[in-house]
């Protein structure tokens, strides 16, 4: 937990939930007491109190308090929190930009809700709405299937050529000797750097007792080199392409250590790892992810062999460049755009393709299937997120197909909103006028005309539970092709029409919502037959009751009575 040096130097050190520490000097600041208190409301925010829990969120606060500090020095402030005005301390968050102000009435409201002395309205200010609008950072929009196969396939190339030609090396480090002895050849090369490890060229020169000019010349030595160990090139082809894989965050990618990997099985990888704004998190690796992770520890397994044991916790460990010794220290943006311009890597505008690693999360979670997403808290794919902000942040980043798709589905669901607003058809008589005569919305939206009414009436179109006024419509299945709808579905179909010979099939389908009703749960009944049962009844009700009475006698409530399939039922 953090805690805060009182005593000269003035200074904060804080130790994170993932073990990290960082120290932040606020000493020779021009007004002690003041970066003291807000200091102090600073410590409030820090984790386990608060939410900042990273050293670059903490540098952010500190950094506030000596820009404040300084800045009301300049005007001749010399007093603290508790001699601070509301007027000052307005004006000066006026001139701040946004990020500093936001910190700046963070530190000040948790000095008061502490218990510290601030005047009247400091507070109040504090806690209000800042002055300065931060700007609205908008969601990295995922890459389209286009840039994201072709980044894979990159990524997917330059792995498996790296990695075949690292097997093909070190079957020939076993026949290979000292080149001093053997000769200059590719094998012989290859056994020297696998037996004293990655070497600068003119290490090597004098191992094998000639100058590095030579070594050039007589060449070989890259080549070996890079077959051996992973270098730059391949170790960011590999995390791009686990990142493509697993979906997990940057930061989370970044910090791995070998420790995090808890094999659960022989192809099973339970990863742990922490996100750098929360905590520790573990995730069951895919099957590609598992795979790419197993082949990634073999091809750097030499090289971990010839490092330091801390060093070699470290789970990206590669070489700076071909050739060379000095192992990567450092895994940025700009060695990744490096990478993009060397494999001519573009996007749909032709341009070299923008790689930020966050978007590869983003797209990887556009990518997946969601058909069994319910919502609930506990089926995001963050456990930090609520549903809402999955909602805002990764289904909403959607590729034109996917879009589609999203739109396809809610123009389905306002339609059967609409449908199921609609009363039912029902006659009373089994007359064609008596048809025509009470639902004249309905002949002229169908365009039915005498002969069809007559079939409707007549019973030519009956289906299970009602006369269908067009069963090749393609509402529920292909145009064209004879409607695939299971017989419930016909209680909130417009094309339904209910006649009294229809109650018969209306109450044995009643006595099966009954029987499903006993063993399946209520959330799930109301889920799959809730609205078609309320519309049964409503269907019921228009008929004269004698004639239900009498179609009762005909109802066994058995489920041969239906047209059902075998997984429908009863158990």
């Amino acid at each position: 937990m953090p805690t805060m040096l009182i005593d000269q130097p003035l200074g904060i050190t804080c130790v994170f939930s993932d073990g990290s520490r960082a120290a932040f000097s606020l000493d020779g600041l021009p007004n002690p007491s003041l970066a003291r208190q807000l200091a102090t409301g600073l410590v409030d925010l820090i984790h386990p109190h608060g939410t900042a829990d990273s050293a670059g969120t903490v540098n952010h606060y500190a950094q506030a308090i000596r820009g404040m500090v300084r800045t009301l020095a300049a005007q001749g402030f010399t007093g603290g929190l508790d001699q601070l005005r509301r007027g000052r301390l307005a004006e000066y968050l006026m001139g701040c930009s946004g990020g500093r102000e936001a910190c700046t009435r963070a530190m000040i409201e948790a000095f008061g809700q502490a218990g510290g002395s601030l005047t009247d309205g400091v507070l109040e200010l504090a806690a209000g709405r800042n002055f300065n609008v931060q700007p609205n950072h908008h969601t990295l929009p995922p890459h389209s299937e286009t840039e994201w196969q072709r980044l894979g396939d990159l990524c997917r190339r330059l792995v498996e050529e790296s990695y075949a030609a690292h097997r093909q090396a070190l079957t020939a480090v076993a026949h290979g000797q000292h080149p001093a002895e053997g000769g200059w050849t590719p094998r012989n090369l290859r056994w020297l750097l696998a037996t004293v490890g990655p070497l600068s060229i003119s290490e090597f020169g004098r191992n094998v007792g000639i100058s590095a000019a030579l070594v050039h010349r007589r060449g070989g030595f890259h080549d070996a080199t890079q077959a051996l160990f992973p270098h730059l090139e391949v170790l960011i082809a590999y995390r791009l392409l686990f990142g493509i894989y697993s979906g997990i965050v940057p930061d989370g990618i970044e910090d791995l250590v070998t420790q995090d990997v808890d094999w659960a099985g022989d192809s099973t990888i339970l990863l742990s790892y922490v996100k750098g704004r929360t905590a520790a998190e573990s995730l069951n690796l895919p099957r590609r992810a598992v795979r790419l992770l197993e082949q990634w520890l073999a091809h750097s397994t030499l090289l971990r062999s010839f490092v330091p044991p801390d060093e070699g916790r470290k789970m990206w460990l590669g070489l700076s460049r071909a050739g060379g010794d000095r192992r990567v220290r450092q895994f940025d943006r700009v060695a990744i755009q490096r990478w993009v311009l060397r494999h001519h890597l573009v996007g749909d505008d032709g341009q070299p393709l923008k790689i930020h690693r966050s978007r590869i999360r983003t797209t990887h979670e556009a990518m997946r299937d969601k058909s069994t997403w319910t919502g609930s808290g506990r089926a995001t794919i963050d456990p930090n997120h609520t549903p809402a902000v999955e909602g805002d942040h990764y289904l909403t980043a959607a590729t034109p197909a996917q879009q589609r798709a999203v739109e396809a589905v809610i123009e389905d669901a306002q339609h059967d909103l609409l449908r199921r607003s609609h009363p039912p058809t029902v006659i009373t008589e089994e007359e064609a006028a008596a048809l025509a005569q009470g639902y004249p919305q309905l002949v002229a939206d169908l365009a039915l005309d005498d002969e069809v009414i007559a079939e409707l009436v007549g019973g030519q179109r009956d289906v299970f539970t009602a006369a269908c006024g067009d069963q090749l419509s393609g509402l529920h299945g292909p145009k064209g092709k004879p409607c695939p709808a299971r017989p419930w579905v016909c209680l909130l179909c417009p094309l339904a029409v209910f006649a009294p010979r229809h109650a018969v099939s209306l109450l044995r389908l009643k006595a099966f919502f009954s029987r499903q009703w006993q063993q399946m749960p209520a959330a799930h009944f109301m889920a799959v037959f809730g609205p078609y049962a309320a519309r049964i009844q409503q269907v019921l009700d228009r008929f004269d009751p004698a004639v239900v009475t009498a179609a009762a006698a005909h109802v066994t409530d058995r489920d041969d009575e239906l047209p059902l399939r075998p997984e429908e039922m009863t158990a």
